[in-house]
């Protein structure tokens, strides 16, 4: 019973990640996306911490492949597996989600708002890192560099209201599937 419990609860986490994930196949306003939020759910309730990385990546991956691949494909000349960005966007990922594990150890809403503060700005540090280095829009120069972060500003509005509004989201979302069932509850490995 305690193992349908908790593959109930990874398949419902997993889901709802998924979702958020392929919800940027909606029009929306440039980088108002889940990423941020994704990353931050994984780190509250996949007790697993490998899953916490592996779900969102994966998640991302997915929805990135049918971007590239369907909404996108006049851009690129082949099918597309991994752009040259793919990497920091994952890597932010991977970060965030560290961030989310350390500052969400206690979910109160003091703690959310500063873990999805500190969301945006990891991923605007590097995704705009990512894009300096492998776009060549700009030089590989420091000067290039800070070209390329003044370029991202305005990008940045957009990112932070895509934090809050998906962190949100995602976790009322949880919380009112696991009010309504409590199996949810039960956490793999350790309890918080």
């Amino acid at each position: 019973m305690e193992n349908k419990k908790l593959n109930l609860r990874f398949s419902i986490i997993a889901i709802i990640i998924l979702t958020a994930a392929m919800s940027r196949l909606i029009p929306h306003l440039p980088n108002f996306a889940p990423i941020g939020g994704m990353a931050l759910f994984g780190a509250v309730y996949c007790s697993n911490r490998l899953w916490a990385f592996i779900i969102p990546v994966v998640s991302m991956w997915i929805s990135d492949l049918v971007l590239n691949n369907v909404m996108y494909a006049q851009y690129f000349d082949n099918f597309v597996w991994i752009y040259s960005g793919s990497l920091f966007v994952y890597g932010a990922f991977a970060f965030i989600t560290l961030w989310g594990i350390f500052i969400l150890q206690k979910t109160n809403i003091v703690n959310l708002i500063s873990a999805v503060l500190g969301a945006s700005v990891i991923f605007f540090i590097v995704s705009n890192f990512g894009v300096w280095l492998t776009s060549g829009m700009y030089p590989n120069t420091f000067d290039g560099l800070l070209v390329c972060y003044i370029a991202g500003i305005p990008f940045f509005r957009n990112t932070l209201l895509g934090d809050i509004f998906y962190t949100g989201i995602l976790f009322a979302t949880f919380e009112m599937l696991a009010y309504k069932f409590p199996a949810l509850r039960v956490r793999q490995g350790i309890d918080k």
